[in-house]
C-alpha cells in the first residue's frame, strides 16, 4: 500500500489522514531535488496516490497519458526556463484542465510559463525561515498570518514582470515599513493553479501539511470549479454599453463559490482596455483628431475585401493565421516570436486570413505589430487581409487599426451591447473594412444576423469559463444564412478539429497557438487543411538568364542575343566610357525587338495557385521571362527622374537599371521593371513592393572586380525570399566556378551580369560573349 511505514516528524499534524479519492492518480514532477521526498511524503500522509516522475524522463504525450487528477511540480535546482524539464510544457498543457501546484522552482515555472520574468533577488536564502503574509483564500485557508516559512532561493518572480494573468498571494514583509517585499506565492486568476516559493515540506515550515491538503481538496481546472474560493473581489463590471454576462446569453455577473460576484477575465481585460485607450487619446499625436487629420490625408495603407479574399484560398476552408504570443488560458507560446516573419510564413503557407492580436498585457501583442505585419506583405501577390483581433469598443480603436493597415477588425458580440455593435459595425464598414462578427451562443449568432454580417465567427472558447467545446461551431450553423461566411475560432488543434467543419459548411478556421508552435508552417498547415499548395502541373525552377551589358552596337547586341542572351544592356550615363548616343541606342533597341532568340524552351516558375499569396521577388523574377526576344535594358546612374522617364519613352526601355543612390521610391515612379544595384550591406535590398530585382555588385559596375562570393551567400542566406541578380568581375572563365560556390541558392539567383568580362582591348568580344552564355547557363542546368 503507498505510504506504508512513511512517518511525519514534524510537530505539526503527525497523523496520516484517510485516502483521498479526489487525488486517487497525482503525478508530482521531480526536478531533481532532494526535498521531493518531502513533497512525496505530505501528499502521502494527506491521503494522495502519487507517481513521481522525473523531469527528463517522461514526455508530455506520456504523461496526458497517464490523465492525472493534480500536478504538482517539485523544488529543484537551477532556473526554470533551462533545468526544469518538462515541468514548463506540463504547466502549459494542464492549465485549465487539473489543479496544479508548483513548490520553489515549481512555482517559479509557474511564474514564466504565464509570461512573468524570475530573477536574481539580491538576497541568497539556504535553510532560513521568514514570516509569511499571504492572502488567507486558496491553500492559505484557515491559517494565520506570519507562520515561519523555511526558505531556500537565491531567484524568485520580479514584482515588476508579474503578469496579469497571476496574483500574488503571499509574500515576505519589508523589514522597514511591512509594505509587499519578496512574492513568496502567486495564484492564476483563472486555473485552478497555484505556487509557492518558500518549501511548505520543510520541517521548519509551521502548517505545511496544512497547506498541501488545502491544495488536495481542490477539483477541475477553474476556479469556478474548484471546492475552495480563490478570491472575492469587488465586481466591477462592464462599462458603459457592455452587457455583463455569464456566457449564458441571458446577461449578470459571473458568481464566486461563495455568491460574491467577480469579473470575468473578458471583463478584466476590457475594464483595462479602456483605461488604456482612455490614456492613449490624451498623448499628443494620438488623440483623436490627430488619427483622423491623418486618415484625411488618405496615408492609410491600401485594403482588399476581407470577404473576398476569405472567399479564396488553396484549401478547402480557408485560413485565418493567428500571431499570438501568449494568452489567459495558455500563459506564453512565444514571446521571441517576430511578428513580421510569423506573417510572411502564414501568407506563403496559403493563409487567407493574417489575424494579429493587439493587446498587450495578456496576449503580448501591440498596434506596432499589426503595422509591422502589414508592411511585411507590401507588394505580395494576392496578399492575405490583416485582421485587427482586438477587445474594441471605440471608433478609435477602429480607425488606428485601418491607419496601421489593417483590413478588417474584430467586434465582440458578448463586449457590446446591440446599440453600441452596431455603431462600430457601420463606422467600420464607412472606413471599408467588414468586420469579423464574433458570437458564441444562438443568442449572440441572432444579434450578427440581424446586424446583417457577412462574416460570423463562432469561438469555441468561453470567453466566461475559458472552456473550450469544438461542437459550438455546428452547433451555430442552422442559424447562419447560405450568403454568410462562418469561421470557427479557438481551440482548434490538428486536422481531426476541422474534418466536421468542412462538412457542415463552415467557410474558414482560425489556428493560432498551434500554428505558432509548429516547426514547419507549410507543412503543418498542409496536414491540417489537407491538400498542396503547388498545381499539379509539370514544374521546372526557371533557367538562369544572361545580361550581356555595356553594349556599344547593334551587330554587338545581335550576336549576343543568338547567342542566348536575356538581356541587353545600354549605359546611358554620360562621361562614362560605354555610353552610346541616341541614335546608337534607337538602333540597339530595334535589333533587341527584331532578333528572336535561339531554342526557345518552355521555363516554368512555381506555379501557385491564384489563390494563394506568393513572393514578391518570385513573381518579378517570373515577369522577366521573355521566351521570344531578349529584353533592353537601360542603365542610368545619379540622373534626374524626368531624364530617366524621357529616356525611357524614347527608346522603348524594356527594364531600366538604377546604378547610383537614386532613391528606392523611385521604382514606384518609372513604368517599366526597375533592377536596382544594391552593395552587400546597403539597406533597402529585400524591400519589397518597389524595385523588381536586386542587383548585387562588388563595385559601380563595369570596373572587373570579382565578386564577393562570401558575401552573396550572406546576403542570400538572411532573405529566403529575395531573387537576385549578380555581378562584379564575371568571365567565362570564372563563371562556372562561382555560380557553384553558390549552387546551393540558385533558385534565388535569377540572372547573372556581365561587361568588362567579355571586352578584349574595350571592345565587346563575340567569342566570348558566346562562352560566357553557354558556360553561365549550362552551369545550373547540367545540376540535379
Amino acid at each position: 500500500m503507498q505510504g506504508l511505514g512513511l512517518v511525519d516528524h514534524s510537530p505539526n499534524n503527525p497523523q496520516p489522514s484517510t485516502q483521498l479519492s479526489t487525488a486517487s492518480n497525482l503525478v508530482l514532477i521531480d526536478n531533481y531535488d532532494s526535498f521531493t521526498w518531502n513533497v512525496y511524503q505530505y501528499l502521502v500522509l494527506e491521503g494522495a496516490t502519487v507517481t513521481v516522475l522525473r523531469n527528463d524522463e517522461i514526455t508530455l504525450a506520456e504523461l496526458i497519458e497517464i490523465k492525472p487528477t493534480q500536478l504538482v511540480v517539485s523544488p529543484g535546482p537551477g532556473h526554470p526556463d533551462t533545468d526544469a524539464g518538462i515541468s514548463c510544457e506540463a504547466i502549459r498543457h494542464f492549465a485549465g484542465e487539473i489543479p496544479i501546484f508548483g513548490v520553489c522552482m515549481g512555482e517559479q515555472c509557474i511564474f514564466s510559463v504565464f509570461g512573468g520574468r524570475v530573477e536574481v533577488t539580491g538576497e541568497i536564502l539556504h535553510g532560513k525561515t521568514s514570516p509569511l503574509r499571504h492572502d488567507s483564500k486558496g491553500i492559505y485557508e484557515g491559517l494565520p498570518q506570519d507562520i515561519p516559512v523555511t526558505r531556500y532561493h537565491s531567484l524568485a518572480g520580479t514584482n515588476l514582470s508579474l503578469p496579469d494573468s497571476l496574483e500574488v498571494t503571499s509574500w515576505i514583509p519589508n523589514v522597514n515599513d511591512g509594505t509587499q517585499g519578496i512574492i513568496m506565492g502567486v495564484r492564476h486568476k483563472v486555473f485552478v493553479v497555484e505556487g509557492v516559493q518558500f518549501h511548505p515540506e520543510s520541517i521548519l515550515t509551521e502548517e505545511g501539511r496544512i497547506m498541501l491538503k488545502n491544495f488536495l481538496k481542490m477539483e477541475g481546472g477553474t476556479w469556478a470549479d474548484a471546492s475552495l474560493p480563490r478570491s472575492n473581489p469587488q465586481d466591477k463590471g462592464f462599462a458603459n454599453g457592455v452587457n455583463q454576462t455569464d456566457g449564458s446569453g441571458k446577461g449578470g455577473n459571473v458568481q464566486a463559490n461563495n455568491g460574491n460576484p467577480k469579473p470575468s477575465i473578458l471583463e478584466q481585460i476590457f475594464d483595462h482596455r479602456k483605461r488604456s485607450v482612455s490614456a492613449q487619446k490624451l498623448v499628443s499625436s494620438q488623440r483623436p483628431g490627430d488619427l483622423q487629420s491623418s486618415y484625411d490625408l488618405g496615408i492609410s495603407p491600401p485594403q482588399i475585401s476581407f470577404v473576398d479574399r476569405l472567399r479564396q484560398s488553396p484549401y478547402n476552408l480557408s485560413l485565418m493565421a493567428e500571431i499570438k504570443r501568449a494568452s489567459p488560458s495558455k500563459g506564453v507560446i512565444s514571446l521571441e516570436t517576430c511578428a513580421p516573419q510569423q506573417a510572411r510564413k502564414y501568407a506563403l503557407a496559403g493563409a487567407s486570413v493574417i489575424s494579429v492580436l493587439t493587446e498587450p498585457e495578456w496576449f503580448k501583442g501591440s498596434i506596432d505589430d499589426l503595422r509591422a505585419v502589414r508592411q511585411s506583405l507590401e507588394g505580395m501577390p494576392n496578399r492575405p487581409a490583416v485582421l485587427r483581433k482586438e477587445f474594441i469598443f471605440d471608433e478609435y480603436q477602429i480607425l488606428e487599426a485601418r491607419l496601421a493597415g489593417a483590413d478588417t477588425v474584430l467586434l465582440i458580440v458578448k463586449m457590446l451591447n446591440e446599440g453600441t455593435l452596431r455603431r462600430l459595425y457601420l463606422y467600420s464598414q464607412e472606413l471599408g473594412m467588414e468586420p469579423l462578427v464574433e458570437v458564441n451562443t444562438l443568442e449572440e449568432m441572432d444579434i450578427a444576423i440581424s446586424l446583417g454580417a457577412q462574416v460570423v465567427g463562432v469561438n469555441n472558447r468561453n470567453l466566461t469559463n475559458f472552456e473550450v467545446d469544438l461542437d459550438t461551431t455546428s452547433r451555430l450553423m442552422h442559424k447562419v444564412p447560405k450568403e454568410t461566411i462562418v469561421c470557427a475560432l479557438s481551440g482548434i488543434s490538428g486536422p481531426k478539429d476541422v474534418t466536421t467543419y468542412s462538412k457542415n459548411g463552415v467557410g474558414a478556421v482560425l489556428v493560432g497557438e498551434a500554428l505558432m508552435r509548429a516547426t514547419n508552417t507549410a507543412a503543418f498547415v498542409q496536414d491540417l487543411l489537407g491538400g498542396s499548395m503547388i498545381n499539379g502541373e509539370p514544374q521546372a525552377e526557371g533557367h538562369l538568364m544572361v545580361k550581356i551589358c555595356g553594349t556599344r552596337s547593334p551587330e554587338a547586341a545581335k550576336a549576343a542575343i543568338e547567342a542566348g542572351a536575356d538581356f541587353i544592356g545600354i549605359i546611358l550615363v554620360e562621361g562614362r566610357t560605354r555610353c552610346v548616343s541616341r541614335d546608337t541606342a534607337q538602333a540597339i533597341a530595334q535589333v533587341c525587338k527584331a532578333t528572336r532568340k535561339p531554342n526557345i524552351r518552355k521555363a516554368y516558375g512555381k506555379l501557385g495557385k491564384d489563390n494563394a499569396a506568393s513572393e514578391y521577388f518570385e513573381h518579378t523574377s517570373d515577369n522577366f521571362r521573355r521566351q521570344d526576344r531578349a529584353l533592353l535594358v537601360g542603365v542610368f546612374r545619379n540622373q534626374t527622374l524626368s531624364h530617366i522617364l524621357e529616356q525611357q519613352r524614347t527608346l522603348g526601355l524594356d527594364i531600366v537599371q538604377l546604378h547610383g543612390s537614386e532613391p528606392v521610391e523611385w521604382a514606384s515612379l518609372i513604368p517599366v521593371p526597375v533592377i536596382r544595384r544594391f552593395g552587400f550591406q546597403e539597406a533597402g535590398l529585400g524591400r519589397r513592393g518597389y524595385h523588381a530585382l536586386p542587383l548585387l555588385d562588388s563595385a559601380l559596375g563595369g570596373m572587373g572586380q570579382e565578386l564577393d562570393v562570401a558575401s552573396v551567400r550572406k546576403v542570400l542566406q538572411a532573405d529566403e525570399g529575395l531573387r537576385v541578380v549578380i555581378a562584379g568581375g564575371l568571365t567565362p572563365r570564372n563563371v562556372k566556378g562561382i555560380l557553384e560556390q553558390i549552387s546551393d541558392y540558385r533558385h534565388m539567383i535569377v540572372a547573372v551580369d556581365v561587361s568588362s568580362g567579355v571586352e578584349e582591348e574595350g571592345l565587346q568580344s563575340m567569342d566570348k560573349i558566346r562562352t560566357f552564355v553557354a558556360a553561365a547557363k549550362g552551369t545550373f542546368d547540367d545540376m540535379p
